[in-house]
C-alpha cells in the first residue's frame, strides 16, 4: 500500500468504515447478504463468524478486492468503488494465506516489502531489523523461507503487512498457525497499533482474541449480521450467568437435558461432542433444586458449574454452531438473534 498518506483526508474523529446493504453473489450462492457496519476510527472492531460465514468475502469488498453486487461502502468517506484507489492508500490487508516469497529469506522479503512500499535503503534496513526482533525472527532472519515452519510463515506475513502502519489494517484471521506465545505477542502489537493511531478490523474463529481486543463485534451468519455490539454487552444479552454440567452416564444426557430446562424454564443446548449440557441461569440459587431434581432422578454428575456468560456460549447461541463449525442442538437460534441486537 501507498504510504503517502498526508493528502488523504481520513476523517479521524468519524468513521473508518461505513458499510450499508453490502451483497455479494457467486453464483446461486449469496455470499454476502446485505451487511451493515460501522467502525469507528481508532478502535478494533472484532468480526466473528463460523466457517463460510461471508467474512473474507466482506473484507474483500471493504478493501477493494471485490466489487459488490449491490450496497455501499466508505472507509474515511471514500467510496471503495468511486474512490478505490485513495481507498487503498488508507489500508492494509492481510489475509489467511501468506503472500511472501518462499525462495527469499525473511530479511530480503521484508526489504523488498519495504522498498515498494516507498521506503528509502536506510529507513527499509530499519524497518526491517525492528519486524524482524519484533516477531522473533532475527536468528532465522537469512534462511530461505522453504524451511520455515507454517508459524513461523504467518508470522512473516503479518510483519509484511505493518511495514507501512496505514490508518485502517485488515486482519483476516491474523493469528491462525500461531503458537501461543506468539499468538499474545501478536495481541500486543495489535493494541500498539491502535495506541498509535490506526484502526483494525479483525476476523477471527478464537473467541478469546475478540474477548482480548475488541471493542465491538459483529457476528456474521449466512452472509448476515446477526448480532453487533460490544462484547459485555453480547454476553449480558444471554442472562448473568451460564449453567455448565456433563453427568455420568452419556446415554442419560436427554433426560438430564430436559430437568434442566424444567428447572431453569429455559431452553438449552447440547455439545455432543463433548456431552456437555450448556444453559442460561439467571438465579444462581436455583442450583439446589437442580440438585435435588437429578438426585430423585437418579442422575449422576461429573462435574457441574455456574459461570458468567462467555463470547464462546454468544457465538454458539446465535449462530447454532461453535468456532469450529460443530453444529449445536438448540432451538434458540432465531431468538437470540432479536435478543442480541443493539
Amino acid at each position: 500500500m501507498n504510504t503517502h498518506q498526508s493528502t488523504i483526508n481520513t476523517n479521524q474523529g468519524e468513521w473508518a468504515i461505513e458499510a450499508e446493504e453490502l451483497v455479494k453473489t457467486f453464483g446461486n450462492h449469496r455470499a454476502v447478504d446485505g451487511v451493515n457496519l460501522k467502525v469507528g476510527a481508532g478502535t478494533i472492531y472484532g468480526v466473528l463468524g463460523p466457517n463460510g460465514a461471508g467474512k473474507t468475502t466482506t473484507i474483500s469488498m471493504l478493501a477493494t478486492l471485490l466489487r459488490p453486487d449491490e450496497g455501499s461502502a466508505r472507509i474515511f468517506g471514500h467510496d471503495v468503488v468511486k474512490e478505490s484507489h485513495m481507498v487503498r492508500q488508507l489500508i492494509g490487508l492481510t489475509g489467511q494465506y501468506a503472500s511472501v516469497d518462499e525462495s527469499l529469506s525473511a530479511n530480503e522479503n521484508l526489504m523488498i516489502f519495504s522498498r515498494l512500499l516507498g521506503l528509502g535503503r536506510t529507513e527499509a534496513k530499519r524497518k526491517t531489523a525492528e519486524l524482524l526482533e519484533e516477531f522473533g525472527l532475527i536468528e532465522a532472519a537469512k534462511r530461505p523461507l522453504k524451511s520455515f515452519s507454517g508459524g513461523m510463515r504467518r508470522r512473516l506475513d503479518l510483519a509484511a503487512s505493518l511495514i507501512a502502519q496505514p490508518p485502517l489494517i485488515f486482519l483476516d484471521e491474523p493469528t491462525t498457525g500461531l503458537d501461543p506465545r506468539t499468538r499474545v505477542q501478536m495481541w500486543n502489537t495489535i493494541r500498539q497499533l491502535v495506541r498509535s493511531g490506526s484502526t483494525v478490523l479483525l476476523t477471527t474463529q478464537y473467541l478469546d482474541e475478540a474477548d482480548q481486543l475488541a471493542d465491538r463485534v459483529a457476528v456474521i451468519d449466512h452472509g448476515r449480521v446477526v448480532a453487533e455490539g460490544t462484547v459485555d454487552h453480547l454476553k449480558a444479552s444471554l442472562g448473568t450467568a451460564s449453567l455448565h454440567l456433563r453427568i455420568q452416564e452419556p446415554l442419560r444426557i436427554e433426560t438430564a437435558r430436559q430437568i434442566v430446562e424444567q428447572i431453569l424454564r429455559t431452553e438449552s443446548s447440547v455439545s455432543a461432542e463433548a456431552g456437555k449440557i450448556t444453559a442460561p441461569m439467571a438465579n444462581a440459587n436455583i442450583t439446589a433444586d437442580l440438585l435435588i431434581a437429578f438426585r430423585s432422578a437418579g442422575i449422576d454428575l461429573a462435574e457441574m458449574s455456574v459461570q458468567k456468560p462467555t463470547l464462546d456460549e454468544v457465538f454458539l447461541t446465535i449462530t447454532g454452531q461453535d468456532a469450529s463449525g460443530n453444529t449445536s442442538d438448540t432451538s434458540q437460534e432465531s431468538q437470540a438473534v432479536e435478543e442480541l441486537q443493539v
